[in-house]
């Protein structure tokens, strides 16, 4: 059985056969340290498709190079939706990509509150036409909530190049 981050090649590539486009995608990760990019690059010819990622841990590299409005962070917190989907967004520009993924959340085992838990996420995606957020709380270790965060992401995506796919007409 395929991984997702495979899926996620054959997919890019169903709709290049399609549209005679390949799509290009990039990812701006937090709390996931850039595993979503690391898998994505374990797929033989991502290179076709994968222009880069950033790893934007701290706040100030959010602001200042992905573009996250300083007053979006102090408003939500860097561990929310608006922040996931201004990733996404801003990472889509940066990286002069079609799509882009995010994620942004609290790995722990510590730093959560009782409004935001440890195991908090959000997954975002920017396409042109479209801004995607999902929320997740994972349950597991720090190693697991990222793997899971990670999942989720690359899931993500996977869904959405489904979608795009069915709407060219299957």
């Amino acid at each position: 059985m395929a991984s997702v981050e495979e899926e996620i090649g054959q997919l890019i590539r169903q709709y290049h056969a399609k549209t005679g486009r390949l799509l290009t995608i990039g990812t701006v990760e937090s709390a996931t340290g850039g595993r979503s990019a690391d898998r994505i690059t374990d797929v033989p010819g991502s290179s076709d498709y994968f222009k880069g990622s950033v790893v934007a841990y701290s706040n100030e590299v959010k602001i200042a190079v992905v573009g996250v409005r300083k007053a979006t962070i102090d408003k939500y917190g860097a561990a929310s939706e608006q922040t996931a989907q201004e990733m996404a967004q801003g990472g889509r520009r940066l990286l002069n990509v079609d799509i882009c993924i995010s994620d942004t959340g609290i790995a722990g085992p510590s730093g959560g509150s009782p409004e935001k838990p440890v195991g908090l996420f959000y997954v975002g995606l920017a396409a042109k036409d479209e801004c995607l957020c999902q929320k997740h709380i994972f349950s597991g270790s720090r190693e697991e909530n990222k793997q899971d965060a990670t999942n989720a992401a690359l899931e993500m995506l996977k869904q959405y190049l489904v979608k795009l796919i069915s709407k060219r007409g299957g």
